[in-house]
């Protein structure tokens, strides 16, 4: 019962910061580290990943209208529409998909550790402090996602690249890269949000794939606990983002990082 407790932790934490600009890898490293699992390690590494399908879910239930071209309610264009958004999500997925592949077992070795998370912290909330005080009143290109250019779509997957160091943020990196690009910012969230979808579902099988199926009833319930858990907060979280970043930029999650990144420097090295 204790560790189904501790999922429902990892769960919350999971659909806060799966969305927000802060890294929710980082944070479900960090937590981690003061509340572990008491499972194998092998299925500590699936249920780090795999958790995040709980995540993903929530989009697809949010956005399902949006996402389906089979929708019988949409006419011929609007159907074509959505095939055209798929493809641009696709050719957004494609560098994160191939660095994630090639390079997923060395991220998992050598760079999910503490002193590579709060650096990603810190370099990164600097950065989106100044990015966003430079881009205030800039006015932006791409207002609709329809608006979106494959070229756009592709270089948002570029900056997806990026959060394969943990404590960068999947979320913060496409949606500041897409503003970088010229995209209105709630649009590059939500076209952010798409581009979740197929990455974390490949990272997901990926794990799957590699680490297998081999676990105990128990640590099947903590995975589940965790995934239902981590889609019912994301589905508050995202609804929230989005009518946050309407009116407001990521100057506060910036801070925020900064902030955390120096409390967990003091509590790694005293502890």
């Amino acid at each position: 019962m204790f560790e189904i407790l501790k999922s429902v932790l990892f769960g919350i934490l999971e659909g806060i910061t799966e969305w927000l600009p802060i890294s929710s890898t980082g944070h479900l490293l960090l937590l981690d580290q003061f509340l572990t699992l008491n499972v194998s390690e092998t299925f500590k590494g699936l249920f780090m990943v795999v958790i995040q399908l709980g995540a993903i879910l929530a989009v697809v239930v949010l956005y399902f209208s949006t996402l389906n071209p089979f929708a019988f309610k949409k006419n011929y264009e609007e159907k074509k529409n959505t095939w055209v958004l798929w493809l641009k999500v696709i050719v957004a997925t494609i560098p994160a998909g191939i660095m994630g592949f090639l390079f997923d077992d060395i991220v998992g070795e050598y760079l999910s550790i503490w002193q590579v998370i709060v650096a990603a912290l810190f370099v990164y909330g600097i950065l989106y402090v100044v990015i966003e005080k430079r881009g205030k009143n800039r006015v932006m290109r791409v207002k609709t996602i329809d608006d979106m250019s494959y070229k756009d779509a592709l270089i948002m997957g570029l900056y997806q690249v990026l959060a394969l160091v943990p404590g960068t943020s999947r979320s913060g990196s496409t949606i500041l890269g897409g503003i970088i690009t010229g995209i209105d910012r709630p649009v590059a969230a939500k076209f952010s949000f798409f581009m979740a979808i197929p990455v974390m579902f490949g990272a997901s099988l990926l794990k799957i794939v590699k680490l297998g199926f081999s676990y105990s009833e128990q640590e099947y319930a903590v995975l589940a606990v965790g995934c239902i858990v981590s889609f019912i907060v994301s589905l508050l979280v995202i609804k929230s983002l989005m009518i946050y970043v309407r009116a407001h930029d990521f100057s506060v999650f910036g801070w925020y990082r900064i902030i955390l990144s120096v409390v967990l420097t003091v509590v790694f090295l005293v502890k």
